[in-house]
């Protein structure tokens, strides 16, 4: 299996790196811009089966650069694509405005679809193959503070479920990861796991990239990390005047003024 990675030099996207690469066989190309920290993961895992590409996925050439590699390296093979890299800026919409959307659109949005085009050739020739786009539980429900943010999510999970429609003929399966509050060496999340209340709604990085695994070569649909979280898609569908009520209640303020936006990388690309 070849698998390719974005965000990977930390958080959800280093974790993924390391649950990949236990598979028998497995060989990875890790996308980030860091690349100290790429070359020492790649360095770690082992770097006969593990190489880089320290890129911006913002620049124009970035997805070029990336299937090139790809091409070179691994002969065009590629049977995983995990679409994890991403980031958010809180801002209400009336202080950060069409700004705030569009640079949060690009990275979590533009980025991912780019490059989705970009290798879909060597995904497909490569079939049986997958494509895991880490998305959010904000991509189900939004909160004040997050309205870009969740913007872009619902964007990816929409165009996912298109994906998944379009591209089953030719066996590219396309999964879901909706992480919620993730602890990561940047925000750790003291202010709720510090409470009992509120622990329980925080996961690790390890548990994302097993969901990861099982969204991409175990072929699910999606997967909430912390699985309870799919309660809220639940509520928000049966009862959205209530959720509306709880989000922009006084617990949300203070998850919304205490913590980082929840999920994926904690800075723009790992």
């Amino acid at each position: 299996m070849v698998g390719l990675i974005t965000g990977a030099s930390s958080g959800i996207g280093e974790a993924a790196a390391r649950r990949l690469a236990r598979e028998p066989g497995a060989s990875l190309v890790l996308v980030a811009r860091r690349e100290d920290r790429l070359r020492a993961l790649a360095s770690e895992l082992g770097e006969d089966r593990v190489s880089f590409v320290a890129v911006d996925l913002l620049e124009e050439d970035a997805p070029a650069r990336i299937r090139a590699h790809v091409q070179e390296r691994h002969d065009g093979q590629l049977h995983l694509l995990v679409n994890n890299a991403g980031s958010g800026w809180r801002a209400r919409f009336a202080d950060g405005g069409y700004a705030n959307v569009r640079r949060t659109m690009a990275l979590n949005f533009d980025a991912p679809v780019r490059l989705t085009e970009a290798l879909l050739p060597l995904l497909r020739a490569s079939a049986p193959s997958a494509i895991v786009n880490v998305a959010s539980t904000s991509s189900r429900v939004a909160r004040a503070g997050a309205g870009a943010y969740s913007a872009s999510k619902f964007a990816l999970a929409g165009w996912s479920d298109a994906l998944w429609a379009e591209e089953r003929p030719y066996d590219v399966h396309v999964g879901l990861v909706l992480p919620g509050f993730i602890s990561t060496e940047g925000f750790p999340q003291r202010e709720l796991t510090e409470k009992a209340l509120t622990r329980w709604i925080v996961s690790t990085p390890e548990n994302a990239a097993e969901a990861i695994f099982q969204a991409g070569p175990g072929r699910k649909a999606e997967r909430y990390v912390p699985r309870p979280y799919a309660l809220a898609a639940v509520f928000r569908v049966l009862t959205p005047g209530l959720v509306r009520r709880v989000m922009g209640g006084g617990a949300a303020r203070v998850m919304t003024t205490t913590t980082n936006l929840g999920e994926g990388p904690s800075s723009p690309e790992s």
